[in-house]
């Protein structure tokens, strides 16, 4: 790489110095004796080689000094000067000499370019090491790259079956809250009704003779747990009906008929349901 960037640098300045050491000759040499004539073109071509000697020992050194770089550009400047005065006030081909003047600018140029080349070269082994982690990189970015698809692929596809199970969920439980509704209506409905308590009366009539009990269907709503009835002395309707009204009223607002019964037997007193119930409804 040194040697292509060296070498263009190398010819366009021997093809300078040889155009201009031709141009002083035969410019110079018909108002002065040709030896003199090349002295001076020598002297122009000598004084740029010399700089540009000296810029190169300094850069292989690592170092650099605007003076040298200063007077070697001044050499290239009067070169191409020359040149180009000689194509303006040539009788013949004027065009094609100032075609070629500009090839002192030129080739030092050149030298610029490989001067940055030379200040910024790397060896093999830093350019391999480069290469690697460069790849490293790539590697690294595409591995990245494929985790981020596959865990968004596998989100999409969770965040899909959870919505379907989702979905199944709540079309069931819509089904079985209507299946519930309709059921508890029904049952309101009945319980409500005027001939409901009769009718279960008649039913039963022939199965527990002399006894009549009393029918409530169930209401839909939260349940207590009752503690169990205790053996004990039997209490008549007026006690039981004094008993009730003061638990009843025992806080404010009035107590409902589970709280009442729960309190009644955890006071440790005993009464049928049936006659509990009735009692609750005498005094209630």
């Amino acid at each position: 790489m040194k040697a292509k960037t060296a070498l263009p640098a190398v010819a366009m300045t021997a093809v300078s110095m040889v155009l201009t050491l031709a141009v002083v000759v035969m410019w110079l040499g018909t108002a002065m004796p040709w030896p003199v004539a090349l002295v001076v073109g020598l002297g122009i071509d000598g004084g740029w080689l010399a700089t540009l000697a000296y810029e190169r020992r300094l850069a292989a050194q690592g170092d650099h000094s605007n003076g040298v770089t200063a007077v070697g550009w001044a050499f290239g400047l009067i070169a191409t000067g020359v040149l180009v005065a000689h194509a303006l006030l040539a009788e013949e081909s004027s065009g094609a000499w100032l075609a070629v003047a500009w090839l002192p600018v030129a080739a030092k140029g050149l030298w610029l370019v490989h001067s940055l080349w030379e200040r910024t070269a790397l060896t093999p082994s830093a350019l391999g090491a480069i290469r690697g982690i460069q790849q490293e990189a790539r590697d690294e970015a595409a591995v990245a790259r494929a985790r981020l698809r596959a865990e968004a692929g596998t989100e999409e596809t969770r965040l899909t079956a959870v919505t379907q199970a989702g979905a199944r969920v709540a079309r069931v439980q819509a089904k079985t809250a209507a299946t519930l509704a309709g059921a508890w209506s029904t049952l309101e409905t009945a319980r409500q009704g005027e001939g409901t308590g009769r009718a279960l009366t008649s039913v039963t009539t022939r199965v527990t003779p002399d006894v009549t009990p009393l029918w409530e269907l169930p209401v839909w709503g939260l349940t207590e747990p009752v503690p169990a009835l205790e053996a004990g002395l039997a209490l008549t309707d007026a006690q039981l009906d004094a008993l009730v009204d003061t638990i009843r009223h025992s806080q404010t607002p009035a107590l409902s008929y589970r709280e009442m019964a729960v309190r009644f037997r955890a006071a440790g007193h005993s009464a049928s349901e049936v006659r509990l119930r009735q009692a609750w409804k005498r005094v209630a």
